[in-house]
């Protein structure tokens, strides 16, 4: 495996349990997190590598799908299509299963790695933190060698919403524990993010984030992190949010990247009792 995308497959779950991103729609700030207020309304966690503290209506469910394109070097190219199931189970608890296509390097595509998380709001408005959540999640080996990190992985992510004016910020930290010796992916990672987004004009928004990926040891371990990310959003309708942009590294092994996606609120899939 490339030992640069065998960096990115090792960050694929950090990545795509939040990189989905993070911000909302530019009709519907951030700090309304409260779903319930217009439950068909799409929150997107894409495209940003941070999440938002809302949830999902519960008996709702949304979906998140893109695809990234990442310049691994001059010569080859790694495509992946990270994609996120997002069912509400109560007021402030989400469910979100994670899958995802990749094609590295010279390779063919193939599934890769499928992950399942809990999202749970724990204070609107805190003083310092905001909209507080946190988000537990366990990651399968599911893909190949070329496509997977062939690791169980535990993960918690630490999420602070804020609002100010029309400007939302979403702040993560996140820790991800690996099964295995290192020789495939890093037994231990973390993750900061800052994102911030809002509206442009009309149905156009903005998303721009910083995020950064800490140094790791061990075998497969890797220098640090840090990227920029930027794009425009667009809201074809309450329930649709359309995005693209661009990935640009700072520091360390993170590729050029390019990335498209659409957040859909399918609608309510079953009725919760009261």
């Amino acid at each position: 495996m490339h030992p640069r995308l065998a960096r990115a497959a090792a960050l694929i779950f950090a990545i795509s349990v939040a990189r989905a991103g993070a911000q909302e729609s530019p009709a519907k700030p951030a700090a309304a997190a409260d779903s319930s207020k217009d439950p068909h309304a799409a929150q997107p966690e894409r495209p940003t590598v941070a999440t938002h503290a809302g949830t999902v209506a519960p008996g709702w469910l949304e979906i998140e799908t893109g695809a990234e394109r990442d310049q691994i070097d001059p010569n080859s190219t790694a495509l992946s299509t990270p994609t996120v199931f997002k069912i509400g189970l109560a007021p402030r608890v989400q469910l979100s299963l994670y899958g995802t296509v990749v094609r590295p390097p010279g390779g063919s595509a193939g599934l890769g790695d499928a992950a399942v998380g809990v999202k749970w709001r724990l204070v609107d408005d805190a003083p310092l933190l905001g909209d507080f959540a946190v988000l537990p999640a366990i990651k399968f080996p599911t893909g190949s060698a070329e496509t997977g990190t062939t690791t169980t992985d535990a993960s918690l992510l630490l999420i602070s919403s804020h609002q100010f004016g029309d400007v939302a910020m979403d702040l993560n930290v996140g820790y991800t524990h690996r099964n295995g010796n290192g020789s495939n992916a890093p037994t231990s990672a973390t993750l900061w993010t800052a994102s911030f987004g809002g509206p442009f004009t009309g149905p156009l928004g903005w998303v721009a984030e910083c995020y950064g990926l800490p140094a790791t040891s061990g075998p497969s371990g890797a220098s640090s992190i840090v990227a920029l990310l930027a794009g425009p959003t667009v809201t074809v309708r309450s329930w649709l949010v359309l995005d693209a942009g661009v990935i640009i590294p700072l520091t360390g092994p993170q590729p050029h990247a390019l990335y498209a996606g659409v957040t859909y609120n399918v609608g309510r899939i079953w009725t919760p009792r009261s």
